[in-house]
């Protein structure tokens, strides 16, 4: 073969190589290493920015690009969920998405986005508990059920904080409320942080937290825990009974983070990110960093994530109805 020919042939191999490898799902041959952009509908330093944070270089090396974690709060997580709606469905936007997601729908008006409609659902990722925790110098009571006593025979003169209308914190404890069939005044506060500090100065009586944020109070005594809120003990505090085994038993709600895409991303990628995120939330030090924030790891695939939204949808629109929400 002359050289003419031998570098067509070169040539011809190269440009076959260079086809296969732009038409591999997740490979970028044209742009190098582009980073996967995480955008998070929260501030810095919430749960679902810390947990993603913390996976991040697990993240990277299990989808072989650079992972960025790029923070849009605002009006309740709709700022941020918004641009990931907008971004293209190429697997190189994704969100890490909570609770708060599925209960816009029951608590907004209208939105400018389809909360099921306009993302895929790639994978539920984990959970963290929650409990019911009391001031004790306002509450004089050691455990669910004789908060629901105390409550009973005094309707309307308690209240329960909460991070805001409508919000995650909000509904679990409205839904203790609901189940137990007692009356008390909600106290919506904008934020976690405002909430704590006056529920532990005994400005307000109780209220729902998640355990990485309360742990510390539960331990010095400032906060008396009085149960679990998810469906089975925590082994932060495995002395602690859920409110299921208090009397509760239709009664289990924590806080959970799920990743996510824009609509329309394809079956291919899907399965791709499917992979990285359960490879990477399976890691040693990914294991040990969920351990260390009191979080638990609960992989779902994306078929029985889309079936957990719906369903977690209709959870939550129950709770609203039946605590009168007027929609925002």
């Amino acid at each position: 073969m002359g050289k003419q020919g031998a570098g067509w042939s070169r040539r011809r191999m190269l440009g076959a190589f260079g086809a296969a490898m732009l038409a591999a799902p997740g490979l970028s041959w044209a742009q190098g290493d582009r980073p996967v952009k995480f955008i998070l509908p929260v501030g810095v330093g919430s749960g679902v920015d810390t947990i993603t944070r913390s996976a991040g270089p697990a993240l990277s090396a299990a989808l072989g690009h650079t992972v960025v974690v790029e923070n849009q709060p605002g009006a309740g997580g709709i700022v941020g969920t918004s641009a990931l709606v907008r971004s293209a469905p190429d697997g190189y936007t994704l969100s890490m998405l909570s609770n708060n997601h599925v209960i816009f729908p029951s608590v907004y008006k209208s939105l400018p986005f389809d909360p099921l409609a306009d993302i895929t659902p790639i994978s539920m990722v984990g959970m963290t508990p929650f409990l019911l925790v009391a001031n004790p110098q306002k509450i004089p009571a050691q455990d669910i059920r004789a908060l629901t006593e105390l409550l009973r025979r005094q309707p309307g003169r308690y209240n329960y904080a909460s991070s805001g209308n409508g919000t995650i914190l909000h509904l679990a404890a409205e839904m203790y409320v609901q189940q137990a069939g007692v009356k008390a005044r909600h106290i919506p506060y904008k934020g976690v942080g405002p909430m704590m500090a006056d529920l532990m100065s005994g400005q307000v009586d109780f209220g729902v937290l998640s355990l990485p944020s309360v742990l510390p109070q539960v331990k010095s005594g400032a906060l008396k825990a009085l149960g679990a809120c998810g469906g089975e003990r925590m082994t932060a505090l495995p002395d602690l009974p859920t409110l299921r085994e208090q009397g509760l038993r239709d009664y289990e709600i924590g806080g959970w983070f799920a990743a996510a895409g824009p609509a329309k991303l394809p079956a291919a990628e899907v399965r791709r990110i499917y992979g990285a995120l359960d490879r990477a939330f399976n890691s040693p030090e990914v294991k040990q960093a969920m351990a260390v924030q009191n979080n638990r790891i609960v992989l779902m695939p994306p078929e029985q994530t889309v079936a957990y939204f719906r369903s977690e949808m209709a959870k939550y629109a129950t709770v609203v109805k039946g605590a009168g929400l007027e929609l925002m």
